[in-house]
């Protein structure tokens, strides 16, 4: 199965918070892109592992993604460890991704700057014939790193326009209804639920889009050079 993005998150609401705006844009623009979610989330303080599974699949649905899986990775103790390597590699073979998106490090949560090694590793590794899986050999040609909420470190290696992909992505994230802000889900208040989580997400898209020009913007990193073909500037 060959996807033009495979974009992980360590949990399974990463993916959509840091670059859902980003999504919503591949999939309308009929790119074949697949969410996979390091782990089920099983120690988040609210929801149970199956309303999440169920949030993260109509999430996807909303934003156009077309496939959405779980590694079912240890949630709290995600590693760049071989045994998870094994894992994410053959989920890169299966999906034959030509870039994936993977977590920016550092990040205050541990999972999220351990995923970003662990899958840098394993694209690496994917592409070694030595290696065998059910899978042929496969490298993306190119990742790119986000931040799922906090932007820490060094300034972006560049900015997508997602205006015209916003309200897309604020109600794919509604669907994540016992994660984010939702007074009326029955569970313990956390940072993440607070309502102040909640309206900081438009006010990131909104600097962030700010600082190019336009309404709304995700921002994205990459550790190698990119290439533009002049003319540029319109």
């Amino acid at each position: 199965m060959s996807m033009n993005v495979l974009v992980f998150g360590a949990h399974p609401d990463d993916a959509d918070l840091g670059v859902g705006g980003i999504l919503a844009k591949l999939g309308a623009a009929d790119y074949k892109v697949c969410i996979a979610d390091l782990t089920a989330g099983e120690m988040a303080s609210r929801g149970t592992v199956e309303e999440r599974r169920k949030e993260a699949q109509e999430a996807a649905e909303r934003l156009g993604v077309e496939t959405r899986v779980c590694l079912e990775l240890p949630d709290g103790n995600v590693a760049n460890v071989e045994s998870q390597r094994q894992q994410v590699l053959a989920c890169i073979r299966q999906f034959q991704p030509t870039y994936i998106i993977a977590p920016m490090t550092p990040d205050r949560h541990p999972d999220h700057g351990a995923a970003h090694a662990l899958i840098r590793d394993a694209n690496f590794l994917a592409g070694l014939p030595k290696i065998e899986t059910g899978h042929p050999p496969h490298r993306a040609n190119r990742l790119f790193y986000y931040h799922p909420y906090h932007s820490i470190g060094e300034a972006p290696t560049f900015v997508v326009d997602i205006s015209e992909t916003y309200t897309q992505k604020v109600d794919a994230l509604k669907a994540f209804a016992s994660q984010l802000h939702n007074p009326n889900y029955a569970g313990a208040e956390t940072y993440v639920s607070s309502k102040a989580f909640w309206e900081a997400i438009e006010i990131r898209a909104r600097y962030w889009g700010q600082r190019i020009g336009v309404v709304y913007g995700e921002p994205l990193y990459t550790d190698l050079p990119l290439g533009v073909n002049l003319p540029w500037l319109t």
